[in-house]
């Protein structure tokens, strides 16, 4: 077997592989350049161009592109300055194993290559632009998602840090009797950890990136009603009866039946979490929307339903074509098959994560490399 590979060589070799995934109207795409919601430069040879593996018209003139793809590579082919928000979560190298590729590598590689992305994505942000980084972190190692943030700070400023609750308890008591709770109230999902050492996992970050923490954000298109409507008279900037929502967000995964089915996809977020990130920038400023590592296309279906354009890029084809079903799905609900259809009907669902260090056998494939037929 080769050297152990690290993401960007495995997105090459699945983006080689892609024959073997389905191919959405590929004759169309072979006639179209890369990227064309934005202007490339005067010049560019069309050679070296990437093609679109599928164009979605949106609704009014929105337009939505699809690249299979490492993201390093599209990054590139991207102006300076082209992109208004980027919307995304990475690998987190948690060990889940995905279709293509387990994210499982050498913590030090494995932030070298988030460096190096992230280097990518502020060079094509827009000077008053948004990155907004949805990461995650196992309990018995809470620093993953901490390094990830560093990685990005010699190329962005950390304007806020948003905390994506998906379960919550609040008590009734603690509430008061404004909530008029009837009891104790627990909503949302959580995976149980059998720890006598940890809590239950309930959140994760949202790191709101941007290149040089002026930002002006549209606070109250996420507004919440005041609780004491006394404050309303006291300050001018509650005329409006509504206050800004602040840094902490509940945003439960709606309930399932089928997984294989209903969410194909092992490490995904709710399109409602990219929909509140976009609202926060404000719509009205924005042109073009990315996600690099667009997975089940929840960013563009928030991108659908806001009106904005959409590049998303992926390295799995399989996760790219349900991408694109979801998409349509959000523009026309009568016009797509229902999520996983496609995944079901090849026969594919999602893997378990990978087993704890404490229960690695010699069989389990090598940190970074792709799982061989028989895992």
């Amino acid at each position: 077997m080769g050297a152990v590979a690290t993401p960007r060589a495995l997105s090459r070799h699945s983006a080689c592989a892609c024959n073997a995934g389905p191919k959405l109207d590929a004759h169309r795409a072979a006639r179209i350049n890369v990227l064309s919601l934005l202007d490339r430069k005067e010049g560019t040879p069309v050679a070296v161009l990437l093609k679109p593996y599928r164009i979605v018209s949106g609704r009014g003139a929105t337009r939505n592109e699809f690249y299979l793809a490492d993201c390093l590579d599209v990054f590139k082919q991207l102006p300076e300055a082209s992109v208004d928000v980027i919307v995304t979560s990475p690998p987190y190298n948690l060990g889940i194993r995905y279709s293509t590729y387990e994210d499982r590598l050498d913590p030090k590689r494995y932030l070298e290559w988030t460096r190096e992305w992230i280097a990518a994505a502020a060079r094509v942000l827009a000077p008053a632009g948004s990155l907004f980084l949805n990461v995650g972190a196992r309990p018995s190692d809470p620093w993953t998602a901490l390094d990830v943030a560093q990685a990005a700070r010699p190329h962005l400023r950390l304007q806020n840090i948003i905390h994506w609750v998906k379960s919550i308890t609040i008590e009734q008591e603690a509430a008061g009797a404004a909530a008029d709770l009837a009891r104790d109230l627990s909503v949302g999902h959580y995976k149980p950890i059998n720890s006598d050492r940890y809590v239950n996992d309930c959140h994760e970050f949202v790191f709101h990136f941007t290149p040089g923490g002026r930002t002006p954000l549209n606070r109250l298109a996420l507004g919440v009603p005041y609780q004491d409507r006394s404050n309303i008279g006291r300050w001018a900037a509650a005329a409006a009866g509504i206050r800004c929502r602040g840094n902490t967000w509940f945003i439960p995964y709606e309930t399932i039946q089928r997984r294989d089915r209903d969410r194909p996809h092992p490490a995904t977020f709710p399109p409602r979490l990219p929909e509140q990130c976009l609202r926060l920038h404000g719509t009205s400023r924005i042109r073009v929307v990315m996600d690099p590592f667009t997975g089940l296309g929840s960013t563009g279906v928030a991108c659908a339903k806001l009106g904005v354009n959409f590049i998303g890029v992926d390295v799995d084809a399989t996760y790219l074509a349900e991408a694109v079903e979801r998409l349509q799905q959000a523009i026309s609900p009568t016009t797509s098959a229902r999520t996983g259809a496609r995944m079901e009907k090849a026969g594919l669902r999602p893997r378990k994560a990978a087993p704890s260090k404490a229960s690695v056998s010699a069989k389990t494939p090598l940190p970074g490399r792709k799982a061989s037929a028989g895992a």
